[in-house]
């Protein structure tokens, strides 16, 4: 099948965390339209796994205006970079303070490429030692707890678990075992 192929692209908006971009395209039937196109950093997502059940973390997010339950997540901050293992295991010590024996690639997502570039690599966390946590300035208000797999789930039926990044990595972690 014949792709859509990119005629111009002119950068509309940028920022230490994003840009936005509007490309004109041409796709296969020879139809010009524009693609309007979100580019963002990859991230990582993990699992944190011990004694039948997942740590979770919950914090404000200010986009949605409430505070909301979800796996530990994140990207490299700006001047750094590594693996997205090394990723991993950054994002789950600065998050919960939990520090794993073994990162199990699950498998590799998309965010929204309808619109948006970024992808995200699911890691699943076991042989978890506790130590403490390194947040950011801006996850001070964040707090973890563990819960158990049945509790998880429920929660995502009920809704209190319902950022989409986790939803597909607890599907992930299903199709897994």
């Amino acid at each position: 099948m014949k792709a859509i192929r990119q005629l111009a692209s002119r950068e509309v908006y940028r920022s230490r965390w994003l840009r936005v971009r509007e490309d004109e395209v041409q796709f296969p039937s020879g139809v010009r339209g524009t693609y309007s196109v979100v580019d963002k950093p990859d991230f990582v997502l993990v699992i944190p796994y011990v004694d039948e059940g997942f740590w979770l973390v919950e914090q404000f997010r200010y986009p949605v205006g409430s505070r909301e339950w979800e796996f530990p997540q994140g990207g490299w901050p700006a001047g750094a970079s590594g693996s997205q293992e090394e990723l991993a295991a950054a994002e789950l010590r600065e998050e919960t303070g939990l520090v794993a024996d073994s990162l199990v690639h699950l498998g590799r997502l998309h965010t929204a490429y309808g619109f948006c570039s970024q992808g995200y690599d699911v890691y699943l966390a076991t042989g978890l030692t506790e130590r403490a946590t390194e947040r950011e300035v801006t996850e001070q208000d964040m707090i973890h707890r563990w819960r158990p797999v049945t509790e998880v789930r429920d929660m995502a039926r009920s809704g209190a678990l319902s950022d989409a990044h986790s939803l597909a990595a607890l599907a992930l972690y299903d199709l897994s075992g």
